[in-house]
């Protein structure tokens, strides 16, 4: 598989792009003034204790405080705290952890109170973004990722991602980090660290310490409170981190600051991937040379298409998502409906893993599929979804199909759905409607014109359209002009009329036989 990365560079925001074969399965945006990333590390003010939720609210310096629940608290908070109290009093004198004594783990079933009481500061570590008008999560336990490994200060467990299955490899993996890891640190080792040598992930600690040692003196200098006191890795350069892999062919940026940002990164951490950094240069926005701005034009409407005529309607509640799978009018008539049914539904299940890494959609996700009667069908739909699905590097339950063909999600939602609004305003009414994306316009009239053809046989049609649009399809030599590529690849016989009565994205197809105009 290519995997390519294209990274759109504004003075207001950085666009990424992540492509599969030139497919675009995720999109992420990353304003250059934003705060309260997931990771990011703040020296917070407890403003509030409510024993009711057992939680607290702590201001790190959002509009809105930040919400503690004591299971956010982690086992080690009390040597957390005492830690962060004899530095911020000059009484801990290094980083590391070799002269510290821990204090005991606190019980899972107790009480905020018990913790937190007579506590006017607390280091916490952004769980999850401020979404809606809700402030950030947050946790006080902390932990730092690296490239192979994910430190964990407090805490003396060796954990190794379950996706690592060969025992051999899970051994050695686990002997070699128990031999260079600090007194007093915990290491989750992540999937990506299968197969590197004792090189790589000793200098991947390092990396690691080295951060923790600026948490250190940041928490130990600082006069404001609240104040961050180690901010997480860019989106960019996190996407990388946790993405980069072999199969990583090529990484697009048109901007030289962030180019320069990217190749020394990769430098740190993958020096011999630098080389796949490229300066795009070209006269075209990097979106459009890509393929990119036509994709997200075509996914992130409420109307999503799928092949054969089939689509997806995608409506939004706060907390709840829901896909409706509809067939259209162009199924195979040559197939029974139960099959007819289950092409549709598996093409559904591939376009919803997409659409939900895409959008980034969290929380509750129902999906109505198509009735299936046969059971083993059922069976097949789940399996596909399930597969699809496992791409997906958030956390994500699937429940099998209801009685009523209901397939209900839940996934981890830990920034704001990523939204874009694809309508654009329209140039008859000078803006007091919307159409759908004109870029879609000529991909449309091709779908309509292959149904005609393949599906209802078609031989002889008249396409009347806008004069624009006309003299855009019989522009050129005989040979070049797309109404006759489009001819010959159909096998029609197909004349293109201009009307300037039509709007800019309106068209009819009619009958040169019975010149009646065909309804879809």
């Amino acid at each position: 598989m290519n995997i390519e990365l294209v990274i759109n560079s504004t003075a207001t925001e950085v666009l990424i792009a992540l492509l599969h074969d030139r497919r675009l399965v995720e999109l992420h945006r990353e304003e250059r003034s934003s705060h309260y990333a997931v990771g990011d590390i703040y020296l917070g003010r407890i403003k509030k204790i409510m024993p009711g939720l057992n939680a607290a609210f702590v201001d790190v310096g959002y509009e809105k405080d930040a919400f503690l629940h004591y299971l956010d608290l982690g086992p080690q908070v009390k040597s957390q705290l005492h830690y962060s109290k004899l530095v911020r009093n000059q009484k801990q004198h290094q980083s590391l952890l070799n002269n510290f004594h821990k204090a005991e783990d606190i019980p899972k079933d107790g009480k905020i109170t018990d913790v937190l009481e007579g506590v006017s500061e607390v280091v916490v570590q952004v769980a999850k973004e401020p979404i809606s008008a809700k402030g950030p999560r947050i946790s006080s336990e902390i932990s730092i990722a690296g490239r192979y490994l994910v430190l964990v200060p407090f805490s003396d467990k060796i954990s190794i991602s379950q996706k690592i299955r060969n025992s051999e490899e899970r051994q050695k993996l686990k002997r070699s980090v128990e031999a260079i890891v600090p007194k007093n640190f915990g290491v989750i080792i992540r999937t990506v660290a299968e197969g590197k040598s004792i090189e790589e992930i000793q200098n991947d600690l390092t990396d690691l310490l080295k951060r923790w040692d600026e948490l250190y003196k940041n928490l130990k200098e600082t006069t404001e409170i609240p104040s961050r006191v180690l901010g997480e890795l860019d989106r960019t350069s996190a996407i990388l981190r946790d993405l980069l892999n072999d199969s990583f062919n090529t990484i697009h940026v048109n901007e030289q600051t962030v180019y320069d940002e990217i190749y020394r990164y990769l430098g740190n951490i993958a020096p011999e991937k630098a080389n796949i950094v490229k300066h795009y240069k070209g006269s075209q926005p990097i979106f459009d040379y890509f393929g990119v701005e036509k994709q997200i034009k075509a996914l992130f409407g409420r109307k999503i298409g799928l092949k054969n005529g089939a689509y997806l309607i995608l409506d939004h509640t706060e907390a709840l998502h829901v896909f409706d799978v509809n067939s259209g009018n162009r199924t195979k008539t040559d197939n029974n409906q139960e099959e007819n049914a289950l092409d549709v539904n598996m093409d559904a299940a591939i376009e919803i893993a997409r659409q939900l890494r895409l959008r980034d959609m969290g929380g509750i996700i129902v999906v109505d599929f198509i009735d299936l009667h046969n059971s083993e069908n059922r069976e097949i739909l789940f399996k596909k979804l399930k597969e699809e699905m496992k791409y997906d590097r958030a956390k994500h339950q699937i429940l099998p199909p209801s009685k009523f063909g209901l397939v209900q999600i839940t996934r981890q939602r830990v920034r704001p759905e990523m939204n874009v609004i694809t309508a654009e305003k329209c140039i008859v009414c000078n803006g007091t409607g919307e159409i759908q994306a004109s870029i879609l316009l000529l991909d449309e009239i091709e779908n309509d014109l292959k149904y005609l053809a393949e599906e209802l046989n078609h031989k002889k049609l008249v396409l009347n359209t806008h004069p624009f649009v006309a003299s855009h399809l019989n522009e050129g030599f005989w040979w070049n002009k797309l109404k006759n590529k489009w001819a010959s690849k159909y096998k029609v016989n197909l004349k293109v009329n201009p009307f300037t009565s039509y709007h800019y994205m309106e068209y009819r197809f009619f009958n040169t036989e019975t010149e009646e105009e065909i309804k879809f």
